[in-house]
């Protein structure tokens, strides 16, 4: 685990910092086509950091044609897995070497907590880089049982041009969890980060080059949603398209390749995530310790927060009690500061629309804010479950708390919206904790603990939560794939005797 540095040498770093503003084509850093920028702002403090290449669909069009290009000469797509394992392994180690410099630049450009972003952001954004590297010389095509006549071989070509649109709240391991298989795959890749965050993305592009990722294989263009994510969406000669942010977003994707290519879409989107803590959980001091981390790890501004705690009313006092005691440790403030556990919220828009939900008589503790944008941890008791607080992903750290009477209701309430992404049930009853997993409709659901699995398992969501395929795993790798059969003929029967 990477040593935590002081208050003062973060400081440093960031008044140090050599950003890259420009986008990234074809291994090379240019301004945009229309020579337009926008500002990257520090949330913390309201400044500057940096004036930003404002790419449009010139810029797309220059990017898609470099990276078919290159993928079709096949300096990337057809070399050996073990020579591509051997350079994304190396960029691991790039990245590494710069670990301090790049999680400055991302507390600054996101409002992250700096603490996150050196202990869990980029170690995580390390270890997936090297396990999809790691991977990729060790997975084996097939062959069908087809009978002594013919040989079925069934094997993954890569898909080919892949977009990948970032949100914003986990710049650079969402980054990760798409580069690092697409290109792992053999993809030529082209990268819209968020336009609040594309420091770490465009950073990661400059040390692509130095890992020895030919040009053109790895391209980033920052800009905003209709200037580059939709000419992305709609690009002929895109073959996929991996998103993770809102739902609202993702179905506007899913109509980009109905009007374009059919192209491959993979979107993670929202989440409502239930935490359900029956009335036989023991241990509610650790309960309450998951519950805090839950709900307010990386100040709620994450898909899979459990953002409703739905607990069994004989021990909801008693939880309570102790999640309020936890909740003291987790101080508000400079995200440079690592005795800080919450940062500020992403930007001024987002901060509006969370401070919205902040209109309620039943909250127990936070409910305020403090200048330029952040919240400090909150927490509203008897909430409705069918209202806005309990139906609507905040993205904030904000805990919607519902109190039940059985189990059965429970899972009833936890069911109870659009979204389907992750889910905790606390109890110790073994028989009860298999049940609830069943039952809940989410792609992961963690017992007596709160997470996400880890590199080896899939990450994704029912209903309107995600679609067409999940993160991490070897399942993420091959959704950047595509199968095809090859069927060699072996018999000895003349063409007129053979049967279909």
């Amino acid at each position: 685990m990477p040593n935590l540095l002081t208050y003062e040498e973060y400081k440093a770093i960031g008044e140090s910092l050599d950003c890259p503003t420009n986008a990234f084509i074809n291994g090379q850093f240019q301004s945009s086509k229309s020579a337009r920028t926008f500002p990257t702002i520090n949330p913390a403090t309201g400044q500057v950091i940096a004036e930003i290449a404002s790419c449009n669909k010139e810029d797309v069009d220059r990017a898609v044609d470099k990276a078919r290009e290159v993928f079709d000469q096949g300096q990337w797509s057809k070399l050996h897995p073990s020579e591509r394992k051997e350079v994304l392994i190396k960029l691991s180690k790039l990245i590494r070497r710069n670990l301090q410099e790049l999680a400055v630049m991302e507390s600054i450009d996101s409002g992250k907590p700096i603490r996150d972003c050196v202990t869990i952001d980029l170690p995580e954004t390390i270890d997936c880089l090297v396990w999809h590297a790691e991977a990729v010389d060790k997975i084996y095509d097939q062959t069908a049982p087809v009978g002594e006549d013919a040989l079925a071989v069934i094997v993954r070509e890569p898909v080919g041009v892949v977009g990948c649109v970032l949100p914003w709240n986990f710049p650079l391991l969402m980054l990760a969890w798409k580069i690092a298989p697409a290109l792992a795959a053999g993809n030529s890749v082209i990268v819209k980060p968020a336009e609040q965050t594309s420091l770490t993305a465009l950073k990661i592009a400059e040390l692509s080059i130095e890992a020895g990722i030919p040009r053109g294989v790895l391209n980033v263009l920052p800009g905003f949603g209709p200037d580059v994510g939709e000419p992305l969406g709609i690009h002929p000669d895109v073959d996929m398209v991996s998103f993770t942010g809102s739902t609202e977003t993702g179905r506007r994707f899913l109509r980009y390749s109905a009007d374009s290519n059919l192209k491959k879409i993979v979107l993670e989107c929202g989440g409502k995530n239930p935490a359900i803590v029956l009335d036989d959980a023991e241990e509610l001091e650790l309960v309450a310790e998951h519950l805090i981390n839950a709900s307010f790890w990386n100040m709620g501004e994450n898909c899979s927060a459990n953002s409703r705690l739905i607990v069994q009313e004989n021990i909801k006092d008693a939880l309570l009690e102790k999640m309020l005691a936890h909740l003291r440790d987790w101080k508000t403030g400079d995200p440079l500061d690592p005795s800080n556990y919450l940062g500020s919220l992403v930007d001024d828009e987002h901060f509006k629309k969370v401070c919205s939900y902040l209109d309620n008589e039943n909250i127990l503790t936070g409910g305020t804010t403090q200048s330029p944008y952040y919240v400090l941890p909150t927490i509203v008791d008897q909430v409705d479950p069918d209202s806005k607080l309990a139906q609507e992903e905040v993205f904030g750290p904000i805990l919607s708390v519902i109190t039940v009477k059985s189990f059965n209701e429970a899972i009833a309430v936890a069911n109870n919206t659009d979204y389907g992404l992750a889910a905790s049930v606390f109890t110790a009853n073994g028989k009860k904790a298999i049940r609830a997993a069943r039952a809940i409709k989410a792609g992961t659901v963690t017992v007596n603990c709160y997470g996400e699995g880890d590199l080896s398992t899939p990450f994704g969501g029912y209903k309107q939560s995600g679609f067409g395929g999940r993160d991490n795993s070897i399942h993420a790798h091959d959704q950047y794939t595509e199968l095809k059969t090859i069927w060699i003929d072996l018999s000895d029967r003349a063409p007129e005797e053979s049967i279909d």
